[in-house]
């Protein structure tokens, strides 16, 4: 038996506690990230590259000071041994711009568990050229026009 790996029924009910987690995070909620990560667990998204509680709390803060009503919705998932596979709508508004206009970012996030059940990696895969820039008032305009560009 490979005691490296945490056992299939911790994950999942690990699995579930991340999905809840996420979708109710409010910025309180961030002070919770303990029970759910690894001390040293390293985040990277397209902006991000940490590693440790401290910084990712970090982010997870800035992002309810940056955006109105921020919210995460799980689609999907695959648990399989030690890692987890989600896929998810981010919701929000951008406070800084005028529009108020609802936005969603579709993304992935690849998660890796240690054998106690903690998540000791935190990935997120997402367009930030489609999903984000492309939004945006000025830039959007730019990015539109140097994907059209870029798929003759």
């Amino acid at each position: 038996m490979n005691t490296d790996s945490p056992n299939d029924t911790v994950v999942e009910e690990q699995v579930n506690e991340v999905v809840r987690f996420f979708e109710s995070l409010t910025p309180a909620s961030v002070d919770e990230l303990p029970r759910i990560y690894d001390t040293q667990a390293r985040f990277k998204d397209p902006f991000n590259d940490v590693t440790g509680l401290p910084a990712i709390s970090h982010i997870f803060k800035h992002m309810f000071v940056t955006l109105e009503e921020p919210r995460f919705v799980v689609t999907s998932r695959v648990v399989q041994g030690q890692q987890c596979f989600l896929t998810w709508e981010f919701r929000f508004r951008f406070r800084r711009f005028k529009q108020g206009q609802n936005q969603v970012i579709l993304g992935a996030t690849h998660l890796l568990f240690s054998k106690t059940g903690l998540v000791t990696l935190h990935r997120d895969y997402w367009d930030a050229a489609e999903e984000l820039y492309e939004k945006l008032p000025l830039i959007g305009s730019l990015m539109l026009w140097l994907r059209k560009r870029a798929n003759s």
